[in-house]
């Protein structure tokens, strides 16, 4: 896609006002940044540095007796995190899935040693680092300093002053590098808020130093300065309302209540904190949900959030309910994704994002975010089902009230289009909501009405993850796309056109029909592919009753003209479809795997057979380097083999396609009739007749005056239920 066309793309997702303020940010970010705060006198700096040190009229995060108690609790994550320090103080630095890099010395804060690129050192706003030569997210880590909360915490845990040392030598040689405004690190205020988060707590828990001259508090509280000044002028609105908005708020604040003397100090934290509240509720939805549809940014923008909380508590006794109440019913809904036992939910991007590193995990877990908000809210059901680390230990409040969170089985959650059917230790996941956040959808994948499948607390059905951001950009969009998602694909187009690599064009819309949590049906279609010259509507239903062990999922492509449909079946790393009953490139009426992990016999075997009304060739990708289908992302730029299967058929519409997974037996004699030509569908039933466990099921799908009709006519199964309206 060329520049011009991307220019035009993005254009057309902006309305006039957007337009109008990005004319007038982009003027204002061409404009130097002062190099420290106005309007302060050397005696006002002096007093100003003494307070600071002294911690006086600010909200104290890190102190050296929590430090040392802290370490005395988690001697492990405490062992950690020393040896994360000293690979700081080594300047030895690892992050996504590139190997670890050994900057040299003197550092060079432009240059990065994976890709062998140094970064200019010119205006900011000069930089394209759309189109650079190396991957800007990792010269974008390293530059936001997160490591230097390593070092501060190291110090006052061990009192080895080769932490300090290293801590202000690398901070004053940053700020020799990186005026503001200057460079790939001031491009745009997102990383300078992120940034301004680590430096500003970094520097408290280095407070007591020798080394912390009133000279390093001048520098740094100018960076800090210019960093709140950058986060507010340049803040992401309108399109671009997403957690960029939460980063560069919740830097501001920091700034703010950290440094309270500097002169616009409390008007930031005002702002901050009023925008905060308002977006907050934007982007965690009332059920819970993050509006970006990934939940590694939901995690993301939790924490930012959480960061301002405990700050503001820490001062003022309590924090802004409208947080905290976010926060929490954020965590509450990622408790009820992942359970007691099952794997975390991976859809949408994941970028590996961290508010403030107080710990040593490469990433943030659903479970370590989980007792994290557990430990600051109280919250003992979050806390159980989540896992310690040092950053819950450091962001606890001690005086929140203790309660307990009530977390359902299987539950529909309407905001964000998602519903978790639970049986035993099976969760199975339908996704059914939109595809991103705002008008440009930066981080949602085109995966609409797709499944996935954990058999206990394993991952069979997955969702191959984000991929790749800059490094591999053939990997990101591949991954971005419905191909490699457990849905349907039509003629190889996505459901949702993209636009960029962070822009999506045309949205598919889902219509939910019916979700009926207690008979385990869910009901729904989308929109994505009217675009089509022919244009059709996919939908599914999926089965899967409590009482039942097979899974049906049953695909209707409507409209008009021939189309090829591919249904895809992405599985988990370890998972292989050791058998399929249709070899790669022959058809027939009906296709078949058996799906098991060879690693672990113990594990099961799952059955999957697909039969449709036009004939199906079977395809089996398994980390095909051309096509970059058949791949699992383990980390941001890190991908390993994965199978992914696909059953296509060509015909003219109506198709019809049924899966049906069963764990040890397989099923057999899976076929699709209707009762009369399927080109009256939905006027006339369709019957999908199976037999497993040597029985025979009839599952008839019919639309009535009244809805939605399923019955199973012959043998124990589905009970007969409306479950919908046309």
């Amino acid at each position: 896609m060329s520049r011009l066309s991307w220019y035009a793309d993005r254009l057309r997702s902006m309305s006039p006002a957007e337009i109008g303020w990005r004319v007038v940010t982009t003027a204002r970010s061409r404009s130097p940044l002062p190099t420290r705060p106005a309007r302060l006198t050397a005696q006002e700096w002096g007093a100003a540095h003494a307070a600071f040190r002294a911690g006086h009229n600010r909200p104290i995060l890190l102190d050296r007796a929590r430090a040392q108690r802290i370490a005395r609790e988690h001697p492990r994550d405490t062992a950690a995190l020393i040896a994360a320090a000293d690979d700081a103080v080594a300047l030895r630095f690892g992050w996504f899935g590139y190997p670890t890099a050994q900057l040299a010395t003197p550092v060079d804060w432009n240059h990065d040693p994976v890709a062998d690129v140094t970064w200019p050192s010119i205006a900011a706003s000069r930089i394209d680092h759309r189109t650079a030569g190396g991957d800007v997210k990792w010269i974008w880590e390293l530059n936001r300093l997160q490591h230097l909360p390593w070092l501060a915490q190291a110090w006052l845990i061990t009192g080895d002053d080769v932490y300090a040392n290293a801590a202000f030598a690398q901070l004053d040689s940053w700020i020799a590098q990186n005026p503001p405004g200057t460079g790939i690190a001031w491009r745009g205020g997102f990383e300078a808020g992120v940034r301004a988060i680590s430096v500003a707590i970094a520097l408290q828990g280095l407070r007591e130093s020798p080394q912390f001259t009133e000279d390093r508090f001048v520098a740094a509280a100018g960076i800090l300065a210019a960093s709140a000044q950058r986060c507010w002028a340049g803040r992401s609105l309108f399109s671009s309302a997403n957690n960029h908005l939460i980063g560069e708020m919740a830097g501001l604040a920091t700034v703010a209540l950290i440094l309270p003397d500097l002169p616009d100090a409390q008007r930031w934290e005002r702002n901050a904190v009023r925008t905060l509240i308002t977006h907050a509720n934007r982007q965690i939805l009332p059920d819970g949900s993050g509006a970006e549809q990934a939940v590694g940014y939901q995690i993301f923008t939790a924490e930012l959030l959480l960061v301002v909380a405990r700050l503001i508590a820490l001062r003022d006794g309590t924090a802004p309910p409208a947080l905290t109440d976010a926060i929490g019913r954020s965590t509450r809904f990622l408790a009820a994704t992942v359970g007691t036992g099952d794997p975390a939910p991976r859809y949408g991007d994941d970028d590996e994002g961290f508010a403030l590193r107080l710990d040593a995990e490469p990433t943030r877990t659903v479970r370590s975010h989980l007792a994290i908000v557990g430990r600051a809210l109280g919250d003992r059901t979050l806390t159980r089902r989540g896992t310690e680390s040092l950053t819950g230990a450091w962001l606890a409040d001690p005086h929140a009230p203790h309660s307990e969170t009530t977390v359902p089985d299987s539950f529909h959650a309407p905001d964000a289009g998602l519903v978790v059917l639970r049986s035993g230790r099976r969760r199975l996941t339908m996704d059914v909501g939109p595809l991103g956040f705002l008008s440009i959808a930066a981080h949602g994948h085109a995966d609409a009405l797709s499944i996935t499948l954990a058999d206990d607390g394993r991952e069979i059905i997955t969702d191959p993850g984000a991929g790749s951001y800059y490094g591999t950009p053939q990997r990101r969009t591949v991954h971005r796309g419905t191909r490699v998602h457990a849905t349907v694909t039509v003629d190889g187009a996505d459901q949702s056109v993209i636009g960029g690599p962070f822009l999506w064009n045309d949205h598919a819309a889902v219509r939910i029909r019916s979700v009926d949590l207690e008979a385990g049906i869910v009901d729904a279609e989308h929109d994505g592919y009217q675009r089509l010259s022919q244009p059709v509507t996919h939908r599914r239903w999926l089965i899967a009753a409590p009482d039942r062990p097979e899974i049906v999922v049953v695909d209707l492509l409507t409209g008009t003209g021939s189309h090829r449909a591919t249904v895809s079946w992405p599985l988990a790393p370890s998972i292989h479809a050791d058998t399929v009953a249709a070899t790669d490139g022959d058809e027939t009426g009906a296709a078949a795997a058996t799906l098991t992990d060879p690693r672990d016999r113990q594990a099961g075997t799952h059955h999957l057979v697909t039969a449709a009304t036009t004939p199906l060739r079977t395809e089996v990708h398994r980390g095909d380097p051309a096509s970059h289908l058949g791949w699992w992302s383990e980390r941001l730029e890190k991908a390993i083999p994965a199978t992914l299967l696909g059953m296509s058929g060509h015909a003219e519409l109506p198709i019809a396609m049924v899966s049906v997974l069963t764990p040890d037996e397989p099923v057999t004699e899976l076929t699709i009739r209707q009762n009369t030509d399927l080109s009256e569908f939905p006027q006339e039933n369709l019957v999908i007749d199976w037999r497993f466990h040597a029985q025979s099921h009839s599952l008839d799908i019919a639309i009535a005056k009244d809805g939605v009709v399923l019955g199973d006519t012959r043998g124990p199964g589905i009970r007969e239920r409306a479950v919908g309206s046309t």
